[in-house]
Parts: structure tokens; sequence; C-alpha cells
């Protein structure tokens, strides 16, 4: 009897129930993927007219997507205090393509990425609090882009009052997201949940035993990064910043490719709302979200509603859909180089 209770126990620990809160969460997704599939598809509609994006600008935004990622990958490194570039690259690929296809706001791709980065060698704590130093300075980044519209409007750039608008209701999201990233460096639950999660998706995926421990080593790994990356932190700060600057570049890029003659300022303004509404956890990578609400912003800003919709439809392809088949190749071939290997076999009682 003792055994059979035992055993049931132990399966109760390795196949967690569905909590209340993660169904509405689900359901909360499914709902917003049904509000906005009208939008995801006439982003998609524009497909047949990507051919008038000029081949001259094209270019330079796929280039600008690829820095835009290496930007990613620099500060990872500095926050890890790694030179195994291959490993960045590829566990960051795997994880952001893995948060593309499961809503969390991050969090999933962040706990698989910490778990690729621990077969690699690299301690678990460390890389999952390195992985957040980096999401926390990439989301407070987004705040300081307004900044550079700001010569622009000084010299007489007219603002629609429906972007201000639009831009004005995505500062309280963007709040509460520097409010839970700087609570990771001023509070300990945070950190202990993140640890928990990366626990459970070591647990679901390896048949390891769950770590109750990791919360508490998070804490220290955060002053150990702490320590790491300050004295790199212009660097870490300036690369968080340009690689929503590369992003911008693709959209800009995309209309001039159009002859769309877009105004700087006002394409950053609606770039930034998107972004902003990007970060809501709903969706992943914020489907629909981005594309209902940057096709709508740019048509505020100025630009024909064909020629936003084929722009925003560029811009998700390099920076959304194309990085998630890229995260699978870098997963399998990581996956060549590190296998994961079985979990040793429970000794004889």
């Amino acid at each position: 009897m003792l055994d059979h209770v035992g055993h049931d126990s132990g399966e109760r620990h390795e196949h967690p129930n569905w909590t209340v809160g993660r169904v509405a969460f689900l359901a909360i997704s499914a709902i917003c993927l049904y509000f906005f599939a009208p939008s995801i598809a006439e982003v998609f509609s524009a497909y047949d007219r990507l051919g008038r994006v000029q081949p001259l600008f094209l270019l330079p935004a796929v280039i600008c997507a690829i820095a835009s990622f290496a930007c990613v990958w620099l500060v990872q490194a500095l926050a890890l205090g790694t030179r195994d570039w291959f490993s960045v690259v590829t566990t960051q690929l795997a994880g952001n393509g893995f948060n593309r296809i499961t809503p969390g706001g991050g969090a999933t791709g962040t706990a698989l990425q910490a778990n690729m980065l621990a077969d690699a060698g690299c301690d678990l704590t460390v890389a999952a609090t390195a992985l957040t130093v980096q999401s926390v300075l990439s989301t407070a980044s987004i705040v300081a882009l307004p900044v550079f519209a700001l010569p622009f409007i000084v010299a007489g750039t007219q603002v629609p009052s429906g972007l201000l608008q639009a831009f004005w209701i995505g500062i309280p999201v963007f709040l509460l997201m520097v409010a839970i990233g700087i609570s990771i460096f001023v509070a300990d639950t945070p950190l202990r949940a993140l640890g928990h999660a990366v626990a459970w998706m070591r647990c679901k995926f390896r048949h390891a035993p769950m770590d109750d421990s990791l919360g508490a080593r998070l804490l220290a790994g955060r002053d150990q990064i702490q320590r790491q990356i300050g004295p790199h932190w212009e660097l870490a700060l300036g690369a968080s910043l340009a690689r929503w600057l590369f992003e911008y570049g693709v959209l800009v890029l995309t209309l001039w490719g159009l002859s769309a003659d877009p105004d700087p300022a006002l394409v950053l303004l609606a770039f930034v709302a998107a972004s902003v509404l990007g970060l809501l956890p709903f969706t992943p990578g914020g489907l629909g979200f981005v594309e209902a609400g940057l096709a709508a912003t740019l048509a505020i800003a100025g630009i024909s509603t064909g020629d936003a919709l084929v722009a925003t439809l560029v811009y998700r392809l390099l920076t959304f859909w194309i990085p998630i088949p890229l995260g699978g190749i870098a997963a399998w071939v990581f996956r060549r180089r590190h296998p994961r290997h079985a979990p040793d076999a429970p000794a004889p009682h």
C-alpha cells in the first residue's frame, strides 16, 4: 500500500495537473487569436504585392533584421561572460523560435534556452539570470526610441492625434513590463518564480527530478551577473537599443522600397506603439497585436493602406515567421554537438 501511494505521488509530481490559471490563460490566448484572425489574414493578403518592394532596399532590410539578432547575441554573451558564440547563437535562435509558437511573453523561450545552455556546460542559474537581464534591458530600451523622433518634431513634424493616442495607450503596458523587470533586481519573488518555471521545463522535457532550490540559486546568480555586466554596461545598453533601431530600420527601408515617402519620426512612433503591443503575453510573439497595431498606426502616420500592409508583412516575415524554422534548424545543429543524454538510472535498492 505504501509503495502504491508513493508511486502515485511521484507520478503526480512528474505530470502536474492543469491549473485553473493555466487553462484561463490559454483560453485568453485562443480568444485573442480568434479576435485578431481577420487582421492577420489581411496582412497575409498582401503577399502578392511583395514584388513591389525594390530589391535595392529589401537587401539592407534583411541585413538590419540579422543585425537586430546579433545585438541580442552580444548582450547575452556579455551577461553570460562567454565567447562560446555557437552556443549563444544556436540556443537564442531555438528559444526565440519556441517563443514564437507558445504564449507566455517569452518565458517559455527563456526556459528552453537556459536549459540548452546548461547542456552546453553553462551553469543553469547563471544562464537563466543572464537571459532575464538581457530581456529586461531589451524591454527598457523601447522607451528611449521616441527620443530619436524629437528632433523631427521640434523641426516642425506634425504628429497626428490618433498616433499619439496609440502611443500613450501603450505606455501603461510598457510601464508594467519595466516594473516587472526592475522587480527582478530588487525583489526575490520574480526570480524564484522564474526558477520554478525553468525547473518545471527541465523536469518536463528531460524527466529530471524537480529542483526546488533553483530559485534560491538564481538570486545568487543575479548578483554575479550584475558584477559581470557592470564593466560593460554601456555596450550592453547600446546593443539593447540598437536591436530595436535595426528592427525599425527593417520597416523604414521596406517603406522606402515601396516609394511610400515615409516620415521617419511618424514611422518611429508607429513602430514603438506596435512594439509595446507586442509585449503583451497573451499570444505568441504578440501575434495579431503587432499586425493590427502596426498596420493601423502606419496608416495614421500617412502611409497608404496597401503599403502599410506590405510593410507590416515584410517586417513580420523577417522578425517573426522566418526565425521560427531557423530556430528549429538551430536546435537540430545544437543537438548534433550537444546531444541530450538520458538521466542516470536510479541505483538499485
